[in-house]
């Protein structure tokens, strides 16, 4: 294969990378694959801010180890394990970070996808096989050939197993079984957004994985609870590799400018303001703000650091669209909170979590399910979007302890609203149009506070401008815009054929 054209540092991360491959049976030099070779795990971190060109770098490996014939698992389907199989999984901490990665042509998934993994029905997993070019054509009892050639034509686009059943006019529920822990390890795992990797996932990957990379923005916020600490801080010097070039685009990106001035122990919250007016009044990518967009929330939260910050311009975006106190409207924003499941029905839990519902997932309410207490929902940057579930929506309130509850099933998905977010929950996800609220970040900023020995404003900061890909608004003033026209939902993607969970991912 030819070497693609990278960086010196980029360059000198391949050859590292390379090499620990190559200790592991797998050359992607010469293309040649050997069995997996027993000895001590490996774990390498790449490391690199914003713009450093990590997701380059990340793509090009992917490429490199798929040309040398190594199996990329994806979290859908897994056929019989062949003795010469090699594979390969990317993956991220949350649904939205794996889109953004797909986005970007890597075939990301996230890491509960592989930590859990669907058991088929025997019947249907011959359809599977034959997708994935493993088995014949089969003949299934009650699929006509039309409904067929639907699911192949849908694989053939999305190499999607579950999305091409649903293709075909199935159910969730009548070709999974359940889910079940992985058992078997895999052999080499990239983990993209490694800051935001708890203990507790390192673990479970490192059981997984001989072979562990880690791609990471030191400038990140580490996770809560970690003292400012993120994994790969406490690897050894020898297995962190630098990169720290600044990859630009051809014409300059003015946002990445203004996320590594902050490196200038000089530059102060002030003399920052300054650098983003100025940035603002020649490129229109920055925009120096006096209110916040109602119409971006929808799609787009605002970013604060406050949560009683993030209360009120929730409170204000759904006074502004003319929400109900007691229902919410289709196309408002959520972000799930976690599922309210007894440890005795650990197998839904494993199921609602595999199809996007885990703790930080972005979701657009598209209206009530067929049965009390159940919600409509579109998962953001979820493979397979749509389904229906029991639903516990907490609505919070300005100056009030407890939040006011719209819909409540006896146990389910817990949402809070999304239209604002803090900058901790942001962390992994990327918007074309990102609202930064400047009074929190001089709250920060006027509070002195430190983490990993950086004001605590600046890494506030960097996460919050970086979550940008197209334009930062960096708003200066408490008022919010009147919204354009009603909230929809005519901008979500739907599926060929959406899944119908509704009878699986209810009340027990």
């Amino acid at each position: 294969m030819t070497t693609p054209t990278l960086s010196p540092d980029q360059a000198d991360a391949w050859d590292s990378l390379a090499e620990t491959f190559a200790g592991a049976g797998i050359d992607i030099v010469s293309e040649e694959l050997q069995p997996p070779q027993p000895g001590k795990g490996r774990v390498v971190a790449v490391i690199g801010k914003a713009g450093s060109g990590k997701t380059l770098l990340l793509s090009e490996i992917t490429r490199a180890l798929r040309a040398a014939g190594v199996e990329l698992i994806s979290g859908d389907y897994e056929g019989k394990r062949r003795k010469d199989r090699r594979s390969l999984a990317i993956l991220a901490p949350t649904n939205k970070a794996a889109f953004v990665l797909r986005t970007r042509g890597v075939p990301a998934t996230t890491i509960h996808r592989i930590l859990y993994t669907p058991v088929y029905d025997p019947e249907y997993e011959r359809i599977a096989e034959w997708l994935t070019g493993t088995g014949e054509r089969p003949v299934i009892e009650g699929l006509t050939e039309t409904a067929l050639d639907r699911a192949k034509a849908f694989y053939d686009l999305h190499a999607s197993i579950p999305g091409a059943l649903a293709a075909a006019g199935l159910r969730g529920s009548d070709f999974i079984r359940g889910w079940k822990r992985r058992e078997d390890g895999l052999d080499i795992g990239l983990i993209d957004e490694a800051s935001m990797l708890d203990e507790k996932q390192f673990d479970d990957l490192r059981e997984i994985f001989p072979v562990l990379v880690l791609f990471g923005d030191p400038a990140q916020l580490a996770p809560v609870g970690q003292s400012g600490e993120m994994v790969f801080d406490r690897l050894a010097e020898g297995q962190k590799l630098f990169l720290s070039r600044i990859h630009r685009q051809a014409d300059d990106s003015p946002i990445l400018d203004l996320a590594h001035a902050l490196a200038d122990e000089t530059v102060g919250f002030d003399a920052f303001e300054r650098l983003v007016r100025e940035a603002a009044s020649r490129d229109d990518r920055v925009i120096w703000a006096e209110r916040v967009e109602s119409d971006l929330m929808a799609r787009s939260p605002v970013l604060v650091w406050r949560n009683a910050t993030r209360i009120r311009l929730i409170h204000a975006f759904r006074t502004a669209f003319g929400a109900p106190g007691d229902a919410l409207l289709p196309g408002e924003p959520l972000i799930c909170d976690g599922l309210e499941l007894p440890l005795k029905h650990r197998k839904k839990r494993i199921d609602l979590e595999a199809r996007g519902l885990i703790k930080g997932a972005q979701v657009v309410y598209l209206g009530p399910g067929k049965k009390p207490g159940f919600s409509r929902l579109h998962v953001i940057g979820a493979e397979e979007p749509r389904l229906s579930a029991a639903s516990i929506v907490k609505i919070e309130m300005p100056d009030e302890e407890e939040p006011f509850i719209p819909y409540a099933a006896r146990m389910g998905a817990a949402f809070l609203h999304g239209a604002a977010v803090t900058i901790h929950k942001a962390q992994g996800s990327q918007w074309p149009d990102v609202q930064v609220f400047a009074p929190d970040i001089s709250a920060a900023a006027w509070s002195n506070r430190t983490e990993a020995g950086v004001p605590l404003w600046k890494r506030l900061t960097y996460v919050a401008i970086t979550r940008a890909q197209n334009r930062l608004f960096w708003v200066t003033r408490a008022r919010l815009a009147r919204p354009a026209g009603l909230l929809s939902i005519d901008d979500l993607d739907v599926p060929v054929a959406p899944l119908a969970l509704e009878e699986e991912a209810g009340e027990i």
